[in-house]
């Protein structure tokens, strides 16, 4: 089987140690200072813009946040196996592009399919307003807002308004309780270095396409053929899955701006030598 080895590389380049360093200070210093009132998270993960705590800077931001130590360390680990030998291929400088590029087209992607869902929701809202019922307030909320409301409460005014059909208060209460479920969703946070890093898995691939990778450190297989499997599982999870609290489109959007910015690289490198 072909190998990687790095000769006369370094194993901790000057990026990616100072990537690491960053990721786990933000994280500590988010847990020790939440214990004394000050949320870190509010100001520095991403929120959508129609959110109240939207700031532009979480743009770049967010990627240095993370929701617990098996987010941070799969992630830092990943930006490690990959990402100390494409610097060292690349160059810092070029690496430290590509890993921001990547992360913001991730947050970018992820705010266009976040957007596309709002003003959906935002739209069957307004139909269904002007003829709220108990029919379609269900039909609404398990479309819509599926796994991210409490059963119990929404039950308990169901059973209140299916004994009381003919009072006004329910209807108008269950249009005020979609709205604040619509703009609840918009303040969901985005945390992680997961869409820079799923660019630079997309790069290794790209450019190590036949090097192993020992999957669950057993079994070898080719860089470009876990690329494509881990495309295939975030594409699959990002249209078939539910609210499991990953943001699957931002790692493909991380994975497609990191091979825009490749193809342009070898395209302008092209033009200069031809």
């Amino acid at each position: 089987m072909e190998q990687y080895s790095p000769q006369g590389f370094r194993v901790l380049p000057t990026v990616v140690k100072h990537l690491l360093i960053i990721n786990v200070l933000m994280y500590l210093a988010t847990w020790v200072l939440s214990s004394r009132g000050i949320d870190l998270e509010s100001m520095f993960a991403l929120y959508f813009f129609k959110s109240e705590k939207f700031h532009i800077w979480q743009y770049l931001t967010y990627m240095f946040m993370h929701a617990n130590v098996e987010h941070l360390f799969f992630n830092m680990f990943a930006l490690w196996m990959f990402g100390y030998i494409l610097e060292n291929y690349w160059g810092s400088k070029r690496f430290l592009l590509f890993y921001i590029v990547c992360g913001l087209g991730a947050a970018f992607v992820h705010t266009c399919v976040t957007g596309f869902s709002y003003y959906g929701t935002a739209s069957a809202i307004s139909v269904y307003a002007q003829d709220p019922n108990p029919d379609a307030f269900v039909t609404l909320f398990q479309s819509k807002f599926e796994g991210h409301y409490r059963v119990d409460v929404f039950n308990a005014f169901l059973s209140q308004w299916r004994a009381n059909p003919s009072e006004a208060i329910f209807a108008m209460q269950s249009v005020d309780m979609a709205n604040q479920m619509l703009q609840a969703s918009a303040s969901i946070p985005t945390v992680g270095a997961s869409g820079a890093i799923y660019g630079i898995l997309l790069a290794f691939g790209m450019m190590f396409p036949n090097q192993y990778i020992y999957l669950y450190f057993l079994l070898p297989i080719k860089a470009k053929w876990f690329v494509v499997i881990y495309i295939a599982i975030e594409l699959l999870s990002g249209v078939f899955g539910t609210a499991d609290g990953v943001a699957h489109f931002a790692h493909l959007g991380g994975m497609l701006f990191g091979y825009i910015l490749i193809k342009y690289w070898k395209k302008r490198e092209f033009q200069q030598w031809s």
